[in-house]
């Protein structure tokens, strides 16, 4: 069965905000990862993000909206527009034939941080009537879907950093269902005081002070990832649903997707590497692609040792016994990693590197680590890209992967 196809891409990201301009961005080798701005962040002994510059919320959303509503959702409701404009995608009669399925990982922590300091500083009734909704880790789904009149089945992921490639897997579920229009992606908006607290916990992020030594997936000095904030929002479509509305662009096709949990621990990673590469296999036999037909695999690219080791593992796994070693990037070294975000602008970035036929490298990789039948991407390169494989993995145990697939004709040289 021929999958949904990828009509039009919004992107609100570090790198820029469209997907042309993140994209140029990619491909100029220009890191988006720098010292945080908006409040100091010395006490928590962080200092870089992947901040999104330059966005002017008003120009997205219409102010009614905005004071209800969290960062978050204003980048979801911005990249959504920017979706549906890029697809040309105007609303049909039928207003229940376009569904939202998007994914979050931490909803509206600046709006949620505002209301508790006037909490404790001045009472219950300095809360707003807003903050019961604008925390909410679906509000992004419902106020795109109130806002643009979409009322087929929606819904939200929360499986952290997958959770970009598992809204793909549920809106699959919904287009055989009947509905042949879905808005998937998500975005985040993690850089306040509180919600920076809540990822040091993890003592996964970076300590370093300089980019070029923050972010370093893959390679022998990685010491931690980097937080970053924004995202992408794909428009997907059932093929005939496309041809019959005139659909001018394609991206490309989704053709393959998996999923399986660790089952170990909510705090540490499986010692093996088991069920991320079973991930792998079920979206490959899914697409019915072997593994010597993928061009390139887009890691999840955790940036600390243990972690990058199991990826590795996984890769090695799958792709091991292929005649070549099998191109591996992680670009989400320039970005920092976005959480459900992340995801959902790597599906993005794959889809531009099929139509341009150009592979952006891993930021920084000055020291690779040893990875037998891997062919770490240090450096963008020009190569034919036909088939790919999405990796990504969310915190507490979640692996997934998605095989996208060029649309013949989309070729470029």
């Amino acid at each position: 069965m021929t999958g949904l196809l990828v009509t039009g891409i919004g992107v609100v990201a570090p790198t820029g905000i469209g997907v042309e301009a993140h994209w140029e961005a990619m491909l100029r080798g220009e890191p988006a990862i720098r010292p945080i701005e908006g409040f100091d962040p010395t006490s928590y002994g962080i200092s870089l993000a992947g901040q999104v510059r330059d966005f002017d919320v008003d120009e997205h959303v219409a102010t009614q909206l905005k004071v209800q509503t969290d960062r978050w959702t204003w980048m979801s409701l911005a990249a959504a527009t920017l979706a549906a404009a890029d697809a040309r995608y105007e609303q049909p009669e039928d207003v229940y034939a376009t569904s939202v399925f998007l994914a979050s990982g931490s909803g509206g922590n600046e709006f949620s941080q505002h209301e508790i300091q006037g909490l404790w500083a001045k009472g219950p009734r300095s809360v707003g009537a807003y903050q019961s909704i604008a925390w909410f880790y679906a509000a992004s789904t419902g106020q795109i879907s109130i806002r643009d009149g979409y009322k087929g089945p929606s819904g939200v992921v929360v499986s952290e950093g997958a959770g970009g490639l598992d809204s793909i897997g549920w809106a699959r579920r919904v287009a055989r269902r009947g509905t042949p229009a879905v808005l998937v992606g998500g975005t985040e908006a993690g850089l306040c005081p509180y919600a920076l607290l809540c990822q040091a916990t993890s003592g996964r992020l970076s300590t370093a002070t300089r980019p070029e030594e923050a972010y370093l997936p893959f390679d022998r000095r990685a010491n931690g990832h980097v937080v970053g904030e924004g995202g992408a929002i794909l428009l997907l479509e059932e093929p005939g649903a496309a041809r019959a509305r005139g659909a001018e662009k394609v991206w490309g096709e989704v053709a393959g997707y998996g999923a399986t949990h660790d089952a170990h621990h909510h705090e540490d990673p499986a010692p093996d590497a088991t069920q991320y590469a079973r991930a792998i296999r079920l979206a490959l036999a899914d697409a019915r692609v072997s593994p010597d037909e993928v061009d390139l695999v887009v890691a999840d690219g955790a940036g600390t040792p243990e972690l990058d080791a199991l990826e590795l593992q996984a890769i090695g796994a799958v792709f091991g016994d292929r005649r070549t070693p099998v191109p591996v990037t992680a670009p989400s070294s320039w970005t920092g990693r976005l959480m459900a975000g992340g995801s959902a602008l790597a599906v993005a970035t794959a889809l531009l590197a099929a139509r341009d036929g150009i592979v952006p490298g891993t930021a920084f990789l000055e020291q690779p680590i040893e990875a037998p039948g891997v062919d770490l991407v240090r450096d963008t390169r020009v190569q034919d890209v036909s088939t790919v494989v999405v990796l990504a993995r969310g915190a507490g145990g979640f692996n997934s992967a998605l095989v996208l697939r060029r649309t013949p004709g989309e070729a470029r040289t």
